[in-house]
């Protein structure tokens, strides 16, 4: 995959507004590659210091007006967004435009996401009684023994046309996603704020992994930075 990095010349990092840059342009930049399996795409934002979240303890206020027309216009290229349970109640989740596939092992999801669109995915060990409640208004993909078979539920995406997967969190989805080397790019925003505290990283897990990456752009939106990363495979 081509990778384009933008660079500027003795004025400085240009603002989006100084670029002109509209949401066709966004959508260009962070259009998904041809692929015939499903490719997972995660997006973040992130303090400098490396905190997922701000004091308030959330991370949709950290990126401003810039990282919030790359989320809706990400969320407008992908077929499904994934994202943890756990995530989408902090963030305050509800019904969007483009199916919402949350997931839990536990089978605690929010209310307001339990209507016709949402998938909820699950590992084959969830309470039955749960399931079978849950399936009564979403669909559940229970596939696994003990943990979620990924492969199995990407399999699963894939026939239902849902090639285009954007994972909006949190750190522990995230780092299961990345200790498996399922995730093949991440949309990284980082916002010009220090945070210190005990805010997570945007990913962990249990053990270290090392999956290099390679820079696909970085737009300077005041002193806000986008950019996007591939990851690099044989």
């Amino acid at each position: 995959m081509t990778s384009t990095c933008r660079k500027y010349g003795g004025r400085g990092p240009r603002t989006l507004r100084d670029m002109d840059l509209d949401d066709a342009e966004i959508a260009r930049l962070y259009a998904y590659p041809e692929s015939e399996r499903p490719w997972i795409r995660t997006n973040f934002v992130t303090t400098i210091d490396g905190a997922a979240h701000g004091s308030d303890g959330v991370s949709g206020t950290l990126g401003g007006d810039a990282d919030k027309r790359v989320f809706d216009v990400l969320r407008s290229l992908a077929d499904v967004v994934l994202v943890g349970a756990g995530t989408a109640r902090d963030e305050g989740y509800g019904p969007a435009d483009v199916p919402i596939a949350l997931v839990s092992r536990s089978l605690d999801v929010p209310d307001r996401l339990v209507v016709p669109g949402t998938v909820v995915i699950t590992s084959a060990h969830a309470p039955a009684g749960r399931i079978a409640e849950l399936r009564a208004t979403v669909d559940v993909i229970a596939v696994g023994e003990g943990s979620i078979d990924w492969p199995a539920v990407l399999d699963e995406l894939s026939s239902r046309g849902w090639n285009h997967v954007l994972c909006e969190g949190g750190p522990s989805l995230h780092g299961e996603l990345i200790g498996l080397d399922l995730v093949d790019e991440i949309c990284l925003t980082v916002a010009p704020v220090l945070a210190a505290g005990p805010a997570p990283r945007i990913a962990h897990g249990d053990a270290g992994v090392d999956r290099p990456m390679t820079l696909g752009h970085a737009v300077a939106a005041r002193d806000v930075l986008l950019t996007r990363w591939v990851r690099t495979r044989a």
